[in-house]
């Protein structure tokens, strides 16, 4: 399911959209906003698809995705055809003037779903391990844990162990878009990778994780939302 979310300033064209988005099965709306400073940062991190007008009060379409660090695709509904160059200098997916037509904005959606679709193969997902002046490479999936050394940090892998320097912080705010949470101030563990949890202790490939008290409601509840348990 791609999860998409709508700026558009005039309710007329926010209907459309939305009716767009309803007959569209494998499309989900995550909220329709008038203003980029109304949008959750919450809701934009589970963005798939933006649905970006550009004459927006407050401030324009094209500046409000200046603003954005870690930008969803991006597919311009507007107008006004005259904002289309400087749209695609800023990597829009595509750009739809309106009126358009349900065709045409399923067309557009299929686009971005390939480049969804290939997203989760491509490198974003790997990571780069430096230790002992070498560069190993993993994948985020492939990590099974990660537990904290005093001022380095063991990145536990499939077939992998590479004790970096850094905080486990650090890494907790780097895995934070993907399905990793902290279960102790010492440990955060890929959920993916749970295999059991017994009492106060997680299995995960033969290794026995304990659960500190203060962190044991987050994970119950980040793991039952995996739906894995």
């Amino acid at each position: 399911m791609i999860q998409c979310l709508v700026l558009e300033d005039e309710q007329s064209a926010q209907e459309i959209l939305k009716a767009y988005i309803d007959k569209t099965p494998f499309l989900n709306c995550v909220g329709i906003y008038e203003s980029g400073l109304d949008v959750p940062h919450d809701q934009l991190q589970l963005t798939d698809v933006l649905f970006l007008d550009i004459q927006l009060p407050e401030l324009n379409g094209l500046s409000f995705l200046k603003t954005l660090n870690n930008a969803p695709l991006v597919i311009v509904t507007s107008a006004y055809p005259s904002y289309a160059i400087a749209a695609f200098e800023e990597a829009v997916t595509d750009y739809l003037v309106k009126p358009f037509s349900y065709e045409r904005f399923y067309k557009s959606l299929t686009r971005a779903q390939t480049l969804l679709n290939n997203r989760k193969h491509e490198g974003k997902n790997q990571v780069l391990l430096y230790a002992d002046k070498t560069i190993y490479k993993t994948t985020i999936e492939d990590i099974l844990f990660l537990k904290a050394e005093v001022d380095y940090v063991n990145v536990v892998a499939t077939g992998r162990e590479v004790l970096v320097l850094d905080s486990l912080q650090n890494w907790s705010e780097k895995l934070s878009q993907f399905n990793f949470v902290r279960t102790h101030r010492s440990y955060i563990v890929n959920l993916d990778q749970v295999e059991k949890v017994s009492g106060n202790q997680i299995f995960i490939k033969e290794k026995v994780l304990p659960i500190g008290r203060t962190y044991k409601q987050d994970f119950l509840k980040a793991l039952k939302r995996t739906g894995l348990f």
